[in-house]
């Protein structure tokens, strides 16, 4: 397996290729999977101040403050010497703005849950996931390559929440291509990692951000549960908390880290 590391870029790129091709066969052999309608019955179902579902709801502003964090430290002096070409900051530009969005579509989703609002939800998690993706491959295979995926990757990305969207409406619910949109970043980061060489230091941060993602996850896979274990908060809100935490941590990562 080392020798992956020292083999020729354009093997290294084609293995890529083949093994996104691979997952998207075996999400492809898989059966439909519908969005389960007991989803949108969150454990927290308080209100407060006239808010429903209160911290479901409220917790969005952390995606905002996130992704406004985020944009303010790229237009900062700190942020432009944060890469060694310019256009670098693009993909990253776009991946705190989707924050805000991220925000915004959440909380407008958590008011009234149901999956014609969620659908917004998603599209800005999607977009927020391939900008940060295409940012990475900027950084690890090239800028040139990065930039020509980034519209690609966030077509994509939209592509698979417009298609659930479809599917759901017209009776036949499939989540595969927007879980393949979730997988690809998650899998395909930290072999970008491994496979390339750094231009910056700072790995271990992008992968503490791939690992807080997946906690969130997990967090909302378990929402009653934490709910019932805090007596607090839900597995839903600790999700929103930690994946803005995710958001930020990308901003202390550009922040910390140094050129090589």
């Amino acid at each position: 397996m080392s020798g992956w590391r020292h083999a020729d870029p354009r093997a290294k790129a084609l293995g890529l290729w083949l093994l996104g091709a691979v997952l998207a066969s075996l999400a492809w052999a898989l059966p439909r999977i519908p969005q389960p309608l007991q989803y949108h019955y969150f454990a927290d179902q308080r209100a407060c101040f006239g808010v429903p579902h209160c911290l479901d709801t409220t917790s969005n502003a952390l995606f905002m403050l996130a992704g406004v964090a985020g944009l303010r430290f790229l237009h900062s002096k700190s942020g432009r010497g944060a890469f060694i070409e310019p256009h670098e900051a693009l993909p990253y530009a776009l991946f705190f703005f989707a924050a805000i969005l991220v925000g915004l579509g959440s909380g407008y989703y958590h008011i009234a849950p149901d999956n014609d609002r969620l659908l917004w939800d998603r599209a800005a998690v999607a977009l927020a996931l391939m900008s940060w993706f295409a940012a990475i491959l900027c950084e690890r295979i090239s800028l040139v390559a990065g930039l020509r995926l980034l519209p690609l990757l966030l077509a994509a990305g939209l592509g698979s929440v417009a298609y659930w969207g479809w599917s759901e409406a017209h009776g036949m619910g499939d989540l595969r291509p927007y879980g393949l949109m979730q997988l690809y970043p998650m899998l395909l980061i930290p072999l970008l990692l491994w496979l390339y060489p750094p231009r910056y230091s700072g790995d271990r941060n992008i992968l503490i951000v791939t690992g807080l993602y997946l906690l969130a996850l997990l967090c909302d896979l378990t929402d009653h549960p934490i709910a019932a274990l805090t007596g607090l908060f839900s597995g839903h809100t600790a999700k929103h908390a930690i994946a803005a935490l995710a958001i930020y941590w990308v901003v202390l990562q550009l922040r910390q880290r140094r050129i090589l």
